[in-house]
């Protein structure tokens, strides 16, 4: 099963390395960035291999349940001459050989064996959670960017707007003043305004740029690849949507979130280690057995005989009790439970940073739709005002700095209501991912 497991995951692990060259859509939606995102960015591609070492470390824990069998076998040759009494010498060469055939297993050690295979189990799943944490941050950064893009996108839109409501007023200021009815300042100021304004969408178009490029880097996409991005509609309906419960939100991503299961994990492994650590403590008993067989070419045995005369079998049991171990296995027990202590604290400070993250998004969304609402309201007066103050300019009743006055607190109701809607929006989605629930517009 574990093979299959880790084919199953090497398998993925290509087919997202091979993700990079599949076809891209022609409008990027925030499903698809997401989608992609999770199967190619290369954090989580990397988090993904590094499974791999809960995988293989399981794998070589389990095997040490089983039986060892080690088959070796030594060769010699030698040559000599020797001198007898009569100051001859004769020379004598050998060929020795040996063969054996060892094979051991642990019976028992304080439950040491299955202990390990637990841990390494529980191991690998955290490193499993580990990835979906991975995946889960690139998914809140890809919305976040995402969103970006849009707020910039309708922010550049009312900068055009705006601009092209200067034009016309500086059309309207050059008639005006032709005609003797405003003075060259007023006519200068509105010229300033609308140099401003033009300054405005540049700025406007820059930080769209720039959004839709950290996005693009995000998704890891090549310099010379297009990335455009699909721009829903999005009402009242999206913005003011009713706000989840921050307590269900909480008790909800308390069970769903990778993170915490994770690192509960770690403090079920971290058990296991003091247990492992204090099975020292504990006599072991291991099964050990052999055949084994030598041979001299120079005996008087032929080389089959050798074989079967010299054939030895031992089979016995080893017993290892321990009596002193200057304070190892008391020191190894002691640092086990310092760690235990550790992921513990680990486990609070994810749990309270959870709980962080999700009453600022539940303050951020409420906040904003409070702000939205208000700003609503602030840009349909200041619309209205800003409709009569240009009639009344247009007729002489008005000055130019009381024009521009009016225009500028449209324009920055409008940017706040826009800031405001964006701000809802992501806080209420990030809100809904953390009940476990997918992120689309």
């Amino acid at each position: 099963m574990n093979y299959i497991r880790l084919f199953t995951t090497f398998f993925i692990v290509i087919s997202s390395t091979a993700g990079f060259t599949q076809e891209r859509p022609a409008l990027w939606t925030l499903r698809e960035c997401i989608d992609y995102a999770r199967k190619n960015n290369i954090q989580v591609q990397s988090s993904r291999i590094n499974n791999q070492t809960g995988v293989v470390n399981l794998l070589e824990s389990k095997a040490q349940l089983f039986p060892s069998l080690v088959f070796s076998s030594t060769q010699g040759w030698s040559h000599q001459k020797t001198q007898d009494t009569g100051n001859k010498f004769t020379s004598r060469s050998a060929y020795t050989g040996s063969y054996s055939l060892n094979a051991g297993m642990t019976l028992y050690n304080g439950s040491k064996l299955t202990r390990s295979v637990k841990k390494q189990k529980i191991a690998a799943e955290a490193l499993e959670y580990e990835t979906s944490v991975a995946e889960n941050d690139i998914e809140i950064s890809v919305t976040e960017d995402y969103l970006q893009i849009l707020y910039a996108n309708e922010a550049l839109k009312t900068n055009r707007q705006t601009l092209e409501t200067s034009k016309a007023q500086l059309d309207r200021a050059e008639e005006l003043y032709k005609a003797g009815s405003i003075a060259v300042s007023d006519r200068s100021q509105i010229r300033a305004q609308y140099s401003n304004d033009q300054y405005q969408v540049t700025l406007a178009e820059n930080t769209l740029a720039l959004a839709k490029l950290q996005l693009k880097q995000l998704l890891e996409l090549e310099l010379d690849e297009s990335f455009e991005i699909h721009f829903p509609e999005l009402s009242d309906a999206d913005v003011l949507t009713l706000v989840p419960s921050l307590k269900e939100v909480y008790e909800t991503a308390l069970k769903v979130m990778p993170e915490m299961k994770s690192s509960k994990l770690k403090v079920d492994a971290a058990y296991l280690d003091e247990k492992i650590a204090a099975a020292d403590r504990l006599p072991s008993i291991t099964f050990n057995a052999s055949v084994g067989t030598d041979h001299d070419s120079d005996s008087d045995y032929s080389f089959r005989k050798q074989l079967n005369n010299r054939l030895n079998e031992n089979i016995g049991i080893n017993i290892s009790i321990p009596i002193a171990q200057n304070r190892q296995v008391k020191s190894a027990v002691e640092k086990a439970k310092l760690q235990t202590e550790t992921v513990q604290l680990e486990e609070i400070n994810t749990r309270k940073t959870l709980l962080k993250t999700i009453e600022t998004l539940y303050q951020n969304a409420i906040s904003a739709q409070s702000r939205y609402i208000a700003a609503t309201n602030s840009v349909k007066s200041a619309s209205e005002s800003y409709r009569l103050v240009q009639a009344q300019f247009d007729a002489g009743m008005k000055n130019t700095v009381e024009l521009l006055t009016e225009k500028n607190n449209f324009l920055s109701a409008i940017q706040e209501q826009i800031q405001a809607k964006y701000d809802a929006i992501l806080s209420i989605k990030l809100l809904n991912f953390y009940q476990n629930q997918p992120i689309e517009l």
